[in-house]
């Protein structure tokens, strides 16, 4: 099982491909904060809801300073489908190594209909303008998730 992340730590430095295969690097994103979201599967019903939450939102977010990264460990060519048929707005990368996905500790071990199976863990990551975490949240609702952390952000 992989380790959590806690509010302090460094957050894990990644560069994936987004739907345009484009690198994307939270690098990129200094002197930003950065939501960075992790979600089990492009066009599936829970994560399709909270894209959607994400891009009605995102105007909201990123006035208030924030950026959004969706990371799945779907491939480019999913990600582009799924931004194109759900009209996404928020940049979705992919991780089919699920190496930035561990280092979140977003991959490991989770209840799935009462069954211990290994998976993504759908988690949110607040990353600081100087690349700490903020907060790192886990097991979270894809219902509801996005109107929360407005909510907690105080947004």
């Amino acid at each position: 099982m992989s380790e959590r992340l806690q509010t302090g730590d460094t957050a894990p430095a990644f560069t994936l491909p987004d739907a345009d295969g484009n690198e994307i690097s939270l690098a990129d994103h200094a002197g930003r904060k950065v939501i960075v979201y992790f979600y089990p599967a492009a066009l599936t019903p829970g994560c399709t809801k909270q894209a959607c939450d994400f891009t009605d939102n995102l105007e909201l977010l990123t006035g208030a300073g924030y950026d959004v990264i969706g990371v799945s460990p779907d491939k480019p060519e999913k990600l582009a489908k799924f931004r194109d048929k759900e009209d996404l707005k928020v940049t979705l990368v992919g991780d089919p190594s699920k190496e930035t996905l561990s280092a979140y500790g977003a991959f490991g071990e989770k209840k799935l209909y009462g069954k211990t199976v290994t998976g993504v863990i759908r988690s949110t990551v607040i990353v600081d303008e100087q690349g700490k975490v903020e907060r790192a949240l886990y097991n979270v609702k894809a219902t509801g998730h996005v109107a929360k952390l407005i909510k907690d952000l105080g947004i």
